[in-house]
């Protein structure tokens, strides 16, 4: 009896394993069309080909595994709605599984509504991801929903104009090289777009809104990050963490406000529009970072940056930066745009008389002691920073603008 009971948990706690049919597709020509229909199941497209579904044709794969999984190389697979896979994220369930040495593969204008992971890649290359619409379960926690798009190991993607809302992250690149990804729209998640050990990688022309980060650039080199929207997110419009040999350029974060991270792994949820630790040897220019809690944070190390050509406008906080040495901020002559900046341009040449130095022994006392807010623009707060400019006996680390620009230049972020 013992043995028996024992036997019937082992079952129930292995799962039910899903069992594969094939679609009952329809040739037309070139192209094999799914005909109008609710088929619930599991599905494998293990043989080449074009696959579009008809505009009533829905894919039920009631609640277990994934909806279709793909193990064959030159597939592409249209226009279809894809419901109800399984939410099993140790099992990987997915809407649409690109299996191993899958290449090839083209997912297009695909509408994927589901709690596990839309799509997920698995060491595929040349993967063709565009025009699919992604929804989550807002009945599912965040942290139990799966990612819309999920690439692992994967080289040469190509993934454009998606709209991915209320998964957990909009789309994560783990472990891969060389792709592209422009045009997504990512809304109400984690984190927008989400980078952990991938090199070599093109974001460009995204946009990003009410998420717990924006972009979340980790433990990756020569990302080319340019022409991008963080609009309205919390915590963190773009994180960089451990990031080298990277260009952060055009792009726009306005309106960062503080929030709750729900990760441990980095501390703090200041509002900040760019947060940069840990991270060395990389360009930051021409980005517009506006109406936030803290325009920039640089820590952990974070020098031997180039920062220029930037605007700082209307941020609660324009720079918090904790190093030991002393960071100029400009390039060939020309700093960045900083709408607290009180200096004048006698010469009309658009830069700056004065040197710009945001982080005075003053902020200092400011981010030790928040309370003195209070005082900021108080006669006796004007007084020690007028002392401290005219004796400065003892000067601690920080940032120096030496050639402040008089007006915010141009970005070409949407």
């Amino acid at each position: 009896m013992i043995l028996s009971v024992f036997f019937l948990l082992l079952l129930a706690s292995a799962g039910v394993q899903a069992q594969y049919q094939s679609l009952p597709l329809q040739k037309q020509g070139e192209v094999q069309v799914l005909p109008a229909g609710h088929y619930q199941g599991n599905f494998l497209i293990d043989q080449p080909g074009h696959i579009r579904c008809a505009t009533e044709a829905v894919i039920d794969a009631g609640a277990q595994g994934h909806a279709v999984k793909i193990t064959a190389t030159g597939v592409s697979l249209e226009g279809c709605h894809i419901i109800n896979w399984g939410r099993n994220l140790t099992d990987l369930d997915s809407a649409i599984f690109v299996a191993a040495r899958a290449d090839h593969v083209r997912l297009l204008n695909n509408h994927l509504q589901g709690a596990g992971f839309g799509i997920w890649a698995d060491t595929s290359n040349h993967i063709e991801i565009h025009g699919n619409r992604i929804d989550g379960d807002e009945r599912v926690r965040s942290q139990d929903r799966g990612n819309g798009i999920h690439l692992f190991s994967v080289r040469q993607a190509i993934v454009t104009d998606n709209v991915i809302r209320h998964t957990r992250d909009g789309i994560y690149i783990d472990t891969s090289n060389h792709n592209t990804l422009t045009g997504n729209v990512l809304e109400d998640l984690r984190y927008g777009i989400h980078y952990m050990f991938s090199n070599n990688n093109v974001v460009h022309n995204n946009i990003t809104r009410r998420t717990r980060t924006g972009y979340a650039l980790m433990q990756s080199r020569s990302l080319d990050v340019r022409n991008n929207l963080s609009e309205g997110d919390q915590n963190y419009g773009i994180l960089m963490n451990y990031i080298t040999y990277s260009t952060i350029s055009n792009n726009r974060v306005q309106g960062v406000i503080s929030g709750s991270t729900g990760d441990s792994m980095i501390q703090g949820a200041e509002g900040k529009a760019l947060f940069i630790y840990n991270s060395v040897f990389n360009t930051i220019s021409h980005n517009h970072f506006t109406d936030s809690v803290m325009g920039i944070h640089l820590t952990a190390g974070s020098e031997d940056n180039k920062i220029f050509g930037n605007a700082f406008i209307a941020n609660q906080q324009q720079v918090k930066y904790v190093a030991t040495r002393t960071q100029e901020w400009s390039e060939n002559g020309r700093g960045n745009y900083w709408s607290d900046y009180l200096g004048w341009d006698r010469n009309a040449d658009d830069i700056g008389d004065l040197i710009y130095e945001p982080n005075d022994n003053i902020d200092r006392l400011l981010w030790l002691y928040p309370q003195m807010r209070l005082l900021l623009n108080s006669p006796a707060i004007e007084l020690l920073r007028w002392v401290q400019q005219a004796f400065p006996v003892v000067k601690s680390p920080g940032v120096r603008d030496s050639f402040p620009l008089m007006r915010p230049p141009l970005t070409e972020a949407p």
